[in-house]
């Protein structure tokens, strides 16, 4: 590892060396191989990157919101003119097909786009005469420092599509904690963000670090809002303190998404659907279709036909384009999601198609697993009940529509949910 090249954090538009003594390793899902390593950046770098944001917040905010906007309009046809190259750098780190990867870059530019239109979005009100003698008006001020911690399944869309260019284009000023297994594409943005975006230094700022110099963003009073994806204990956590240090809190946790098949159903377009749902990133997203639900009278047929289409799919290299199914992020989500697989066996699911211990021929240390589906998933089964974020799908039987939408809405995860039927009625 000796040629890996090692990593800076930004503060102040300016990439710095840590001083950390703890480097993380960033791989090429396809190989296995390490490609960078990240600082866990410590606790005085990652102040450092709040005080930047603070002292580049006066500054920002106080320009025009149309100066804002022309900026961002700029900067979403520089994303647009690196397409392609940020499209390669988040299929190698994450292991998205190419296809996926520029989805995940596209869905970044597309709130960028949202963003220039927010002088008509966050205009205040204004009532006259509301009491005698007494007008009232409101307007939508900038905050100030808002932090983003990032997940590792969206390293283009979630921080330069959800979290930047909002924040910014209101007046606020950014710090993100990038995602220690995905870095290098939102890295490679933020460069290009005061390379040829323009942007003043210190408006977005990054670091990488570990959950414990996470916290200071919950605790730091120069931190007036913190933005989260990811899983739901980690969600709560940050929920609880940073509302009680009374900042603005977002927490996008996780999911487990449910489809109900019913026996009217086009089985042929419902199946492609599910395809692509479930298995789409390797079903690492929060809107991956993991469970469904089948009505009993054309579950047998239902099942063979979903097992046909999974088996036809080639799982590969991320970055051949002739792959459909890519890998998952790394070695510890690669054993994760098996030990998800042995558990359901355990529990008593019947496994119709097992995805341990692929090999890919030419990248025999990539981080595969195969389509999985899984029959009879029963109510109580945890492998059917919380989120695996794998290529996994659980089928969980049904007598009727009631029944089945019964089952559906008894999901404690409310994210999203399908119901496939030719009937009107329902």
């Amino acid at each position: 590892m000796s040629g890996v090249v090692k990593k800076k954090y930004c503060v102040d538009g300016v990439w710095r060396e840590s001083q950390t003594k703890t480097w993380m390793p960033v791989t090429d899902s396809s190989t296995g191989e390490v490609i960078a390593e990240v600082p866990c950046c410590t606790a005085q770098e990652v102040e450092s990157a709040i005080a930047s944001a603070q002292a580049a917040f006066p500054a920002w905010s106080q320009k025009s919101l149309s100066a804002r906007t022309q900026m961002l309009f700029k900067w979403r046809m520089v994303l647009m003119e690196h397409l392609e190259e940020l499209t390669l750098l988040c299929s190698k780190e994450l292991g998205k097909t190419l296809d996926e990867a520029r989805g995940d870059v596209l869905k970044a530019i597309e709130p960028t786009e949202f963003a220039c239109s927010l002088p008509s979005v966050i205009q205040g009100s204004a009532a006259l005469q509301v009491t005698t003698g007494f007008d009232t008006a409101s307007y939508r001020m900038p905050l100030g420092v808002v932090a983003g911690i990032v997940p590792f399944n969206f390293p283009a869309m979630i921080p330069w599509g959800w979290m930047v260019p909002l924040a910014i284009a209101a007046g606020n000023t950014v710090v993100l904690k990038a995602a220690s297994l995905t870095p290098l594409t939102s890295m490679r943005i933020l460069e290009l963000f005061y390379e040829e975006g323009g942007f003043p230094a210190g408006v977005v700022n990054l670091v990488t670090c570990s959950r414990n110099e996470a916290e200071i963003f919950l605790n730091d009073p120069r931190v007036k809002a913190v933005t989260f994806v990811g899983t739901t204990g980690v969600g709560k956590h940050i929920y609880s303190v940073a509302s009680a240090n009374g900042k603005r809190v977002q927490a996008q946790c996780e999911a487990k998404n449910h489809a109900l098949v019913l026996e009217d159903a086009d089985l042929e377009s419902a199946t492609n659907a599910i395809i692509n749902s479930t298995y789409g990133c390797a079903g690492m997203r929060c809107m991956a279709l993991p469970v469904v639900v089948v009505q009993e009278s054309i579950a047998d047929q239902f099942v063979a036909l979903l097992t046909q289409k999974a088996k036809a799919l080639k799982v590969g290299c991320a970055y051949d384009p002739q792959t459909k199914l890519g890998p998952v992020v790394s070695a510890a989500h690669q054993k994760k999601v098996c030990d998800w697989i042995e558990k359901g066996v355990d529990e008593g699911a019947q496994l119709v198609l097992d995805g341990r211990g692929i090999k890919v021929p030419g990248y025999e240390n990539g981080y595969f697993v195969g389509p999985t589906i899984f029959d009879h998933v029963k109510s109580g089964m945890s492998v059917g009940d919380r989120e695996i974020f794998g290529p996994v799908t659980l089928i969980k039987r049904v007598r009727t529509f009631e029944e089945g939408l019964a089952l559906m809405n008894g999901n404690p995860f409310a994210n999203g949910s399908v119901i496939f039927t030719q009937s009107g009625y329902y």
